[in-house]
């Protein structure tokens, strides 16, 4: 009997790749990648973009996604110097991903709403 893809991919799924699709999809790293997939940024223009990340949130995630080679942190040679993040060549394999998801949450989000609502309502 052959395997499935979804099945085969299933059974390759090691905490390695738990680990990094924890760090590419955490809170703020997805929004971030959807930042950066429409044009590069400086930091505080991303902080500007998503006005609820911390300083330190913000930073975390920047370190973790340019470690992962999801970004590339450029120094611009400017008095001062700046420093511009951008969606690296890998990174940008995930826009399509990202823009699914973002649009999945768009059309889902009033289930979500009165699931969460009628949960709510049974556990009162």
């Amino acid at each position: 009997m052959e395997t499935a893809p979804n099945e085969t991919v299933r059974s390759q799924v090691s905490s390695e790749h738990r680990e990094l699709l924890d760090q590419v999809l955490d809170k703020w790293s997805l929004l971030v990648l959807d930042k950066l997939c429409e044009s590069p940024r400086r930091f505080n223009d991303l902080r500007r973009a998503i006005p609820t990340v911390s300083q330190k949130s913000l930073t975390t995630s920047l370190r973790r996604l340019e470690r992962n080679g999801m970004i590339e942190r450029v120094v611009i040679n400017t008095r001062p110097i700046a420093i511009e993040y951008r969606i690296s060549s890998l990174g940008s394999t995930l826009q399509d991903l990202i823009d699914s998801l973002l649009m999945w949450t768009t059309n889902h989000m009033a289930a979500v709403r009165e699931s969460r609502e009628a949960f709510d309502a049974d556990n009162e």
